[in-house]
């Protein structure tokens, strides 16, 4: 079931930095860490799983099974993306259901026409924000506890304008969803704009190399915003550490001085081989 900490937190305005991860190498190394949150992102998870783009391929299956094993695997609040909710309102209700059994704490949904498509790459479409808040409606019903937050994202600012999407945001909250995400602002000053017309908990994405500029959780905060999710963070650092360390491989025939690995013992650590160790030592005490 959901975690109420992510809840609290957002009450007591603790500002919640919620770093991207994709497997379990990096939800574990991530909540090992003092964030407050950690957040799965759909573009990661689809990639590792997967190896093909965030556009509407991966199914409910697909995510359910990897968000579950992470909640299982971590002991941090979980944000999930559910892209568009894998359809209509039916596929919605079951969804949110099938997230918050899995353990999720969060889960967004997005306004996307389906197949959805990574918030910073072009060609996005929305549908009628009337039948995105009739989504919202039917999420905020659907959840046993209201310890599961419901995210509602908008994608309208890139075709749209930022107007359109501070309108959609503010008909969201109205609608039921506890944090507006008003998706790829271009500016500082159209998140600005949104801190200020919205009234409402809300989540600002920090995605390197993405449409928006990279604010500091500081200046999030100074501005008004209670969560920032960095969903690239983990898999473009994964990305650019195996290339070096596999060039270097390819170059020399062997891993060089230079190129920073974890270290083995710990990374066994890290995945809890000491409880199979005390385990076997146990058992073979009593054979």
């Amino acid at each position: 079931m959901a975690d109420s900490r992510l809840r609290q937190a957002l009450a007591d305005k603790e500002f919640i930095v919620a770093p991207g991860v994709f497997d379990l190498i990096s939800a574990r190394i991530a909540d090992a860490m003092e964030f407050k949150a950690l957040y799965v992102t759909g573009y990661g998870t689809v990639a590792s799983y997967l190896g093909i783009p965030d556009a509407g391929l991966a199914t409910y299956r697909d995510m359910i099974e990897r968000i579950a094993q992470i909640c299982k695997r971590t002991s941090k609040p979980v944000i999930a993306d559910a892209d568009t909710g894998y359809g209509g309102l039916l596929n919605v209700r079951h969804t949110v259901q099938g997230y918050e059994d899995a353990g999720v704490s969060a889960i967004q949904i997005e306004d996307q026409e389906f197949p959805k498509k990574c918030g910073h790459t072009p060609y996005r479409r929305v549908i009628p924000m009337e039948d995105m808040m009739r989504k919202i409606t039917v999420a905020a019903e659907a959840r046993r506890s209201d310890d599961l937050l419901i995210i509602a994202r908008t994608d309208s600012r890139t075709s749209m304008g930022i107007e359109e999407a501070i309108r959609r945001g503010q008909a969201y909250a109205k609608a039921g969803a506890d944090i507006i995400f008003i998706e790829s602002p271009e500016s500082e000053s159209e998140i600005i704009m949104a801190a200020e017309q919205i009234r409402a908990p809300l989540l600002a994405n920090m995605v390197n190399g993405g449409r928006t500029p990279l604010l500091s959780a500081e200046r999030l905060a100074e501005i008004g915003y209670g969560i920032a999710i960095h969903p690239a963070i983990g898999f473009l650092a994964a990305g650019a550490a195996l290339r070096s360390a596999y060039a270097d491989l390819l170059e020399n025939g062997q891993t060089s001085d230079g190129i920073e690995l974890y270290p083995f013992g710990d990374f066994s650590k890290l995945l809890g081989f000491e409880e199979v160790w005390d385990f076997e030592r146990k058992f073979n005490e009593l054979t």
